[in-house]
């Protein structure tokens, strides 16, 4: 088995990206970007998540995060797809102005019922393709990375006018999340601000 896409270091801070099922734009509403960033701090306050750089996008999401007890990402990322996936559901069957409401969970009830891992509907893609951040250089591509997806889909033209992502952290101004950032070498600070 390949140990490519695990968390092989307990201690380390890791980068990883989910989407939603066919790439559906769940996160279009409002109250859906809530619940997802209300669940990322449940999972800070309780669980132990710490959260380094983020980003909500419409289908997908990015996060460099690590954990305050050693060997628990697995777990957290786990139980914060599977609460998300449970209160984003309900929430699109209560929406009343939901216009895709009956077409959203047809895509969802289908893929949950072509996996076994699923009771009955499916939110997530099940990879999270995690990969351990080890240098300088890597924590500034990776930071720059997920800041300048809202850039590079056109939704806004400078990372830190972005709401649902850390770009306004690392920029002084204070996010929606709590972040603790991550040193980056002066040498790369400009360029990965200036994103």
């Amino acid at each position: 088995m390949s140990t490519k896409y695990k968390f092989l270091d307990p201690e380390s801070i890791y980068f990883v990206s989910f989407a939603t099922v066919h790439w559906i734009d769940i996160f279009t509403r409002l109250e859906y970007k809530e619940i997802f960033c209300d669940s990322i701090k449940y999972c800070q306050i309780n669980k132990g998540l710490i959260i380094h750089a983020w980003c909500l996008m419409s289908n997908h999401i990015h996060l460099i995060f690590s954990a305050k007890e050693k060997g628990t990402q697995s777990d957290i990322l786990r139980d914060l797809k599977k609460f998300t996936a449970k209160k984003l559901v309900e929430s699109i069957q209560k929406n009343p102005a939901e216009s895709r409401k009956e077409w959203i969970l047809e895509k969802l009830y289908f893929a949950g019922s072509q996996n076994s891992n699923n009771k009955y509907v499916q939110l997530w893609q099940q990879d999270n393709h995690p990969i351990e951040i080890f240098s300088p250089k890597v924590i500034s591509q990776k930071i720059e990375y997920v800041h300048n997806n809202p850039i590079v889909t056109g939704i806004v033209s400078e990372a830190h006018h972005y709401l649902y992502s850390s770009a306004r952290d690392y920029n002084g101004i204070k996010g929606l999340i709590d972040v603790e950032i991550l040193d980056i070498p002066s040498s790369l600070v400009g360029y990965v601000l200036s994103t």
